[in-house]
């Protein structure tokens, strides 16, 4: 029989199945395993830097059949728990040890999904009130949670979750016949919206979801045009993109859509493009209809979705650097927020004859080069 602790490795390292951080291109945001067994996972502060989390599973059982989970009712995993008292108790023990930014909590399906958000809450619970803890707690909400377990849930976490998996019904389905989408997934979904919306009782409650890309043979067309209706009609903080990667016990059969026919580092490429297309729309301004897809409604797996609209719209450049405004400065490939910010800046006192004038080099430097004007 396991130890507590021997679950806590075994329960963490199953939680590496929620993939987020997986596509992280600074070396700061990749989450690392301690010689414990446990998974830290990096959160940026809005001070600046970043802050460490632990993450894990208050059990790997799970009455759902994922199609893409090995965690799922009819796989082969060694099956365990841990109970609120303790998860929150081993936490307190890790957080005397090293400075922790907080702990993120999910579970399999235990049973039902209001008897598991009972143990979620129960355990942030003990942390908030036995240990007094007043840090950083995410709650994973489990799909076909009640509104009542929901609110409880927002009451104690300071961030909370539900991977909405794919982009509708049709994709939703071959996944699971265990979960609905309008009943397990949309409906949760618009209630945590409502619930932390700007004004209401919870809004200082983060809110995100996650897709498992490329499990249900969606495209790239459908997975933007919902994550924009997230960002638009929902106001959640972020989307994850991760890249479903067949594991022992995964699909019985390989799907024979489109995905399937892609390797490894393809799907990993898949997945850094929906980042990519997703920081246009949060940060760069552009629109969902602006965005470029091949016939199949999949991006360009050898571009970025911002030099494709770019080779797609000679009309528009080259950009003349020293006099665009920051709107026209983000169109330029290889320019994010920061260096246009810094252009911008520059261009005040003196007229910018070279990248470097702003610290911009290598390849970044390279690219934007083909597309601006210094004159």
């Amino acid at each position: 029989m396991m130890d507590t602790w021997q679950k806590l490795a075994t329960l963490a390292e199953d939680s590496r199945y929620d993939l987020a951080c997986a596509c992280a291109t600074d070396p700061r945001e990749h989450r690392r395993r301690k010689v414990d067994g446990t998974w830290l996972y990096p959160v940026p502060l809005a001070s600046g830097g970043y802050g460490v989390m632990l993450k894990t599973l208050l059990s790997n059982a799970c009455s759902s059949d994922c199609r893409y989970c090995p965690l799922r009712c009819d796989g082969i995993s060694e099956r365990c728990s841990l109970t609120p008292d303790e998860t929150a108790r081993i936490f307190m023990e890790h957080l005397k040890k090293q400075w922790l930014l907080g702990i993120f909590l999910s579970s399999g399906i235990i049973g039902t999904a209001d008897r598991t958000m009972e143990r979620l809450t129960a355990t942030a619970e003990l942390l908030r009130k036995k240990y007094r803890y007043r840090g950083y707690i995410h709650l994973k909400i489990i799909p076909g949670a009640s509104e009542a377990a929901i609110h409880r849930a927002l009451q104690l976490a300071s961030a909370v979750s539900l991977n909405i998996e794919a982009p509708g019904e049709r994709y939703f389905s071959r996944l699971s016949s265990y979960k609905q989408f309008d009943r397990d997934i949309v409906r949760p979904l618009k209630y945590i919206a409502g619930e932390t919306a700007p004004g209401n009782q919870f809004a200082r409650i983060k809110c995100t979801t996650q897709f498992i890309v490329g499990a249900a043979g969606e495209n790239d067309r459908d997975i933007m045009r919902y994550t924009s209706a997230i960002y638009e009609r929902l106001r959640f903080k972020r989307v994850y993109f991760s890249a479903y990667q067949p594991p022992p016990g995964g699909l019985a059969e390989p799907d024979t859509r489109s995905e399937f026919i892609l390797s490894n580092n393809e799907r990993l490429t898949r997945e850094h493009r929906l980042y990519q297309a997703d920081f246009l729309l949060r940060q760069y301004h552009f629109q969902k209809e602006e965005l470029l897809f091949d016939r199949d409604g999949n991006f360009d797996l050898t571009r970025d979705p911002k030099r494709a609209w770019a080779d797609a719209h000679p009309e528009e450049f080259p950009i003349r650097i020293n006099h665009a405004d920051r709107e026209m400065l983000l169109r330029i490939p290889g320019i994010g927020p920061i260096y246009a910010a810094r252009i911008v800046r520059q261009r005040r006192s003196a007229r910018i004859s070279t990248l470097e004038t702003i610290g911009l080099r290598g390849k970044a430097a390279q690219e934007a080069q083909k597309y601006i004007d210094f004159c």
